[in-house]
């Protein structure tokens, strides 16, 4: 029998394998082949892209992986996603992508290092891994493409993982590597901070089909919060309400895409003042508001960011109303200012306008709008605190590694896609505050794109105004 060169992850409280049961094994398969006409989605972009990540460095290779596996505890690891930068340049985004590697060589030719297939006997030094190996075993995670397979679904030349090590030991060309992705890759070379950035450079102005995946992404979205409405009378009975509406949009997410974008923020009552509530184990009270932030995921990995600010007892209390109207008005403007040509900041300075001459208005700040407003001030800030918006794609704050100058400080370009999200977060223990302000937090957040002369509201399915959403919920609980 032959041995595997590598200790397989087999688990503690796996049975031992026999030889006869080995042998056994690697006999009687049928070739399982993929159709012949299979291709990633989006294929038609890829090459351009890599193409242009190429010329920002001409004769130099560059390495972008796709990640390691991440241990959640013991034997459990994550569910694996693919970074960014990777599905972006090769279209993979499926969980096998585990330790992959693309390689754009000097003369800008791209290599696919994978792990192929897990053969089924035969005399492979690997031919037990199919059924044995925890990790990477077909029989315990799936079916993978092997090498040729792999390139018919890029258009990529592809070459096994095990060679890399070879490939990248020895004389080397100048070399960069997408850093903090890969530990494996980190121990044998130094992370290039200027390819992370250019990566995110590349990615701030979306082509069509990715506006097309992000519109996707945003339909199924507001599907989402449509089921978390319809589920309303039955989480208000339970304990622990907010996760049962967690659950309510995750089933959506995972339903009809990869999963949520990022963990899924159902926040009633106070627990809207936190800015990121992801414990979500609160019970719902119908005379509260709840912040539903959340986002589908789709399986090309770009995903929606909407939040909804909903009465759970269907209408707004006065003072409810009058804290939303504020923000919606914030949101408006802001909305107002998106344009090729504007500053990025400009939708967030016109909102915090609003914000600020709201808040002077109720008395709540002491000083006038136009002194909070200052730089040396933004004493209003302890109200809202955190910007209006960010950059969306396959990551919900996209291109994160730009910087400052093409992105925060720069300008908006037709095909950018972008979040607009003001708020008030009133904390229940601030005694700056009227006591029937406390406790109450409103976001407003939809996404938009830049288009040749303004911009297109994605998630306008989504009703924003009081009247709107009234209408809304009463029209889904019947």
């Amino acid at each position: 029998m032959t041995t595997d060169p590598r200790p397989l992850n087999t688990g503690s409280h796996d049975l031992p394998v026999s030889a006869a049961l080995d042998a056994f094994m690697g006999t009687g398969w049928a070739t399982t082949p993929l159709p012949a006409g299979d291709r990633v989605p989006g294929y038609a972009s890829m090459p351009a892209r890599r193409a242009r990540l190429a010329a920002a460095f001409p004769g130099e290779r560059l390495i972008v992986p796709a990640g390691q596996l991440k241990v959640r505890s013991n034997d459990c690891d994550y569910r694996f996603r693919p970074h960014s930068a990777y599905a972006w340049l090769t279209g993979l985004t499926g969980e096998e992508q585990v330790g992959h590697v693309l390689v754009v060589e000097p003369n800008g030719e791209p290599v696919l290092y994978l792990r192929p297939r897990s053969p089924r006997g035969g005399g492979s030094p690997y031919g037990s891994e199919f059924f044995r190996d925890r990790r990477y075993g077909e029989f315990w995670v799936g079916r993978r493409p092997d090498l040729a397979e792999a390139e018919q679904l890029t258009g990529i030349r592809t070459a096994h993982l095990d060679d890399l090590e070879k490939l990248l030991t020895g004389t080397q060309p100048a070399t960069r590597l997408l850093g903090g992705v890969d530990p494996l890759l980190d121990a044998l070379l130094s992370a290039d901070s200027q390819l992370a950035t250019t990566l995110s450079e590349l990615r701030l102005v979306k082509d069509a089909w990715e506006v097309d995946q992000l519109q996707l992404s945003v339909d199924l979205t507001s599907a989402g919060f449509e089921d978390v409405v319809r589920a309303l009378p039955a989480a208000l009975r339970h304990g622990r309400g907010e996760r049962w509406l967690e659950g309510t949009f995750n089933l959506r997410a995972r339903a009809e895409g990869n999963g949520t974008g990022y963990d899924t923020i159902v926040a009633s009552g106070a627990h809207a003042c936190v800015l990121h509530w992801i414990r979500n184990d609160g019970a719902l009270d119908p005379s509260k508001l709840l912040l539903l932030d959340a986002g589908v995921e789709t399986d090309s990995l770009y995903t929606a960011d909407i939040t909804r600010t909903l009465p759970l007892g269907g209408t707004f209390s006065p003072v409810q109303r009058q804290v939303y109207e504020l923000v919606l008005a914030a949101q408006d403007a802001g909305i107002a200012t998106l344009r090729p040509g504007a500053s990025f900041r400009d939708f967030h300075r016109a909102g915090m306008r609003v914000i600020a001459e709201g808040l002077a208005d109720w008395g709540v700040l002491k000083i006038s709008a136009e002194e909070a407003l200052q730089e040396d001030s933004g004493l209003f800030r302890r109200y809202t605190l955190c910007s209006s918006g960010h950059m969306l794609g396959l990551d919900v704050h996209d291109c994160a590694k730009a910087r400052a100058e093409t992105y925060l400080d720069g300008v908006l370009e037709e095909g950018q896609v972008l979040t607009v999200e003001p708020g008030l977060y009133l904390q229940p223990d601030d005694e700056t505050l009227p006591a029937e302000l406390r406790g109450i937090g409103v976001r407003i957040e939809d996404d938009l794109v830049i288009t040749s002369d303004g911009a297109r509201l994605m998630s306008g399915a989504l009703p924003r105004t009081v009247a709107g959403i009234e209408e809304w919920m009463g029209t889904l609980l019947g």
